[in-house]
């Protein structure tokens, strides 16, 4: 096999790490540009969301580089997104006259055995490597996710803007050349360093803005444009509600066992949205809830165009924003969507976040 898989922010590292040591050869997609997002624009229905169209663009690109078979993930519930691969499988062969396989992984609570068959054919080592590369790619991922929250922490507060993310750009490279976890471990703990050690304003209080939304939005920078480094440079602190570890401990490995901030999640939610709705659109509720109990000062929603989870969560978000006294900014995003525009946007949401919490400590004072 000659497989592929989507970019999805750092993910790509681990699930290369992933593939090549199950012994299948890896065909990498090039990372997310406007020439992707017209092919899947081109190819897709005209009201499937943005997410559909970067991947299916993405599909097309893995396969002018040789892919034959394309790897992703399926989903439960209301969202479309459980559908995606069946659709974009008979675009890619029926319409486009292609010969490539989608396999599917569905949560593994959901349906593990269809996740053992695919790994049985997937597999072509031993057990014990197979647990050994596993473990690897876990660590990997770990890793990847806490350098990224360290940055988030660091890039408002340094002094020479951008440093922060040529240092995060790099550590991304070397774990991803990484062998062993050992290697993971010194990696990740030098850079880490770098980031705390690079010269920052210690007397400056950023604003703390949560972003929130569907999954891919969130972590794929290509996508939201960029928004968390954008509001990084803004002098903002940004908390990003979804990293890849914990939706996979939440929703891949161990939602069996009910995990602890999934149900927080969920039940802050639940006296504006009781019901799963599929995709993020009750995490969204109760992510902005648990914000503001933080005492944030506002937050993002990261929404694709026609995403019915997130319209629905949208359509909730002025009741839960006036009880709980905090700003949310919706952005939709499309393939029309041009970041000049996002940043004109997020600069004004954010110049009123500011005034707003002068006025408040005013008032307190």
């Amino acid at each position: 096999m000659k497989v592929s898989f989507p970019r999805m922010g750092t993910s790509w590292i681990g699930l290369k790490t992933l593939v090549e040591g199950l012994g299948q050869e890896v065909i990498l997609a090039p990372p997310p540009t406007k020439r992707t997002l017209d092919l899947g624009t081109k190819y897709a229905p005209e009201f499937a969301c943005l997410p559909f169209k970067v991947l299916l663009g993405s599909y097309l690109e893995a396969i002018e580089l040789g892919a034959d078979t394309i790897m992703s993930s399926g989903g439960v519930g209301p969202c479309r997104a459980g559908y995606y691969t069946q659709l974009q499988e008979r675009i890619l062969n029926e319409q486009l006259g292609h010969d490539v396989r989608v396999i599917t992984f569905e949560p593994l609570n959901r349906n593990w055995r269809g996740t053992y068959r695919i790994l049985r054919e997937l597999v072509q080592v031993g057990f014990r490597d197979f647990i050994t590369v596993a473990w690897l790619t876990w660590q990997k991922l770990l890793a990847l996710d806490s350098i990224e929250r360290e940055s988030h922490r660091v890039r408002p507060l340094e002094l020479e803007q951008g440093a922060t993310s040529r240092i995060t750009a790099r550590a991304f490279a070397r774990i991803d050349e990484c062998q062993t976890v050992a290697d993971v471990e010194q990696v990740m703990n030098d850079e880490l360093k770098r980031l705390r050690a690079l010269p920052q304003d210690p007397t400056r209080d950023p604003l703390q803005i949560g972003v929130i939304g569907e999954i891919y939005v969130v972590l794929e920078p290509f996508v939201n444009l960029d928004v968390v480094e954008t509001l990084g440079h803004m002098g903002v602190f940004v908390d990003r509600a979804i990293f890849l570890t914990d939706w996979t401990k939440d929703n891949a490995i161990l939602d069996a066992f009910r995990i602890e901030g999934e149900m927080n999640i969920k039940r802050a939610a639940r006296p504006y949205l009781p019901e799963m709705i599929g995709g993020h659109g009750q995490n969204s509720i109760g992510d902005t809830i648990l914000y503001a109990k933080r005492g944030f000062d506002g937050v993002v929603q990261l929404a694709p165009f026609t995403c019915i989870p997130e319209i629905v969560a949208k359509s909730i978000m002025p009741k839960v924003s006036a009880d709980f006294d905090i700003p949310v900014l919706t952005l939709m995003l499309d393939e029309q969507t041009g970041k000049a525009g996002v940043s004109t946007r997020l600069e004004a949401f954010v110049d009123l976040l500011a005034m707003r919490r002068a006025r408040l400590r005013g008032e307190s004072a």
